[in-house]
């Protein structure tokens, strides 16, 4: 929910595009012709279809994330292999605010069963309580924004934080967890900033409209924030990965823990599994196992990588791996498809679309 900004990246070259998938030899030199910080933004050339047979498990990734504290809305960065980023739309925003005294912090994305994209995100530091949401059927063309009263039902809230979505096809619903205080809800607990006592909360919708009451979705016994979930597949466990959020005595760190149901119970909390003053993690899939990426929010402020082969293996650290645009906060991830890969690579900023009109 924090952060400011870096650079480590690797060697300046003139001819710094997106690499494309050849063989992996090539396209690990290539990747060294990614940009320092700070240098012009290019071109990003499409994927060619034709060679990415060679590398079968490779899938094009879309992050969605922020800078600065969000004053100009949603940034995007393309990925053809899930450890490689680049800034679409020529290093500007795609996704603008469109209401009064809106932020766009901690965006998270999610495919809908129709296909639709959802987006959310907090919307404010503290009042209103209420997440961001926004649909599109492109990636590009976005509906007005509206707010979610998620709390509705827990007035005496004093934020909601960092949502994240999944959508449950056995209850053909959608789930939103965030994390929010509630002065004195949990007596004895003042360990996060300020005394806040975050906890995980959650509600499920199935059009967006209207919300089941706002329940705890994960106590730990501590205050915690930024939680995000993986489901490798139908026949294994869930995995929510999670900050520390403590400051007496110093924790900031990622935890992970796991469930029979993406909704828990939540068991096996592990010891911490990155460095201190990291948080807005997410794990995606990449070639041979799994990356969680994080936010290291204090300065020197950068992305950085955790990989385990398994999910249940330890986490090592992968951040050398990995070349990220410096700059970019906490945000979220998704796959797409080479279509979908190739309409954002060739955006420009001069055509970043205005919102859709809303829906009736």
């Amino acid at each position: 929910m924090r952060k400011p900004m870096a650079c480590a990246f690797f060697m300046r070259n003139d001819n710094h595009l997106m690499p494309k998938l050849l063989r992996v030899a090539p396209l690990a030199a290539a990747l060294l012709l990614l940009p320092l910080c700070g240098s012009a933004q290019s071109p990003i050339p499409p994927l060619a279809k034709t060679q990415r047979t060679d590398i079968a498990a490779l899938t094009p990734w879309l992050f969605v994330g922020f800078k600065g504290n969000s004053e100009d809305g949603v940034y995007y960065a393309l990925s053809p292999d899930g450890y490689h980023w680049i800034l679409a739309n020529g290093g500007k925003p795609v996704v603008p605010q469109t209401e009064p005294n809106e932020l766009m912090r901690d965006p998270f994305i999610a495919r809908g069963p129709d296909g639709v994209f959802h987006m959310v995100w907090t919307w404010s530091w503290r009042t209103p309580t209420v997440v961001g949401h926004a649909t599109s059927k492109d990636l590009i063309h976005w509906t007005r924004h509206q707010q979610l009263p998620v709390m509705a039902n827990e007035p005496t809230a004093l934020n909601v934080w960092a949502p994240a979505l999944s959508y449950e096809p056995d209850h053909k619903r959608w789930l939103i967890f965030w994390s929010s205080t509630i002065p004195g809800r949990f007596p004895g607990d003042d360990s996060g900033d300020g005394g806040l006592n975050h906890r995980i909360w959650s509600t499920t919708t199935t059009q967006f409209t209207s919300f089941t009451p706002a329940k705890i979705f994960f106590d730990p016994g501590y205050s915690v924030i930024d939680a995000s979930l993986i489901q490798p597949g139908s026949d294994k466990k869930s995995v929510l990965i999670f900050k520390d959020e403590r400051k007496t005595p110093l924790k900031k760190y990622l935890e992970t823990a796991d469930g029979p149901t993406p909704e828990g119970p939540w068991t096996h909390i592990s010891p911490p599994i990155s460095e201190t003053w990291s948080e807005g993690a997410a794990i995606i899939p990449v070639h041979g196992g799994f990356l969680a990426y994080y936010d290291h929010y204090r300065t020197p402020q950068h992305y950085g990588a955790l990989f385990s082969s398994d999910l249940t293996s330890p986490w090592t650290d992968a951040t050398n791996q990995i070349t990220f645009p410096a700059g970019l906060r906490h945000g979220s991830f998704v796959s797409l498809t080479e279509e979908e890969y190739d309409r954002i690579a060739a955006l420009k900023p001069q055509t970043a679309p205005s919102p859709e009109s809303p829906k009736p």
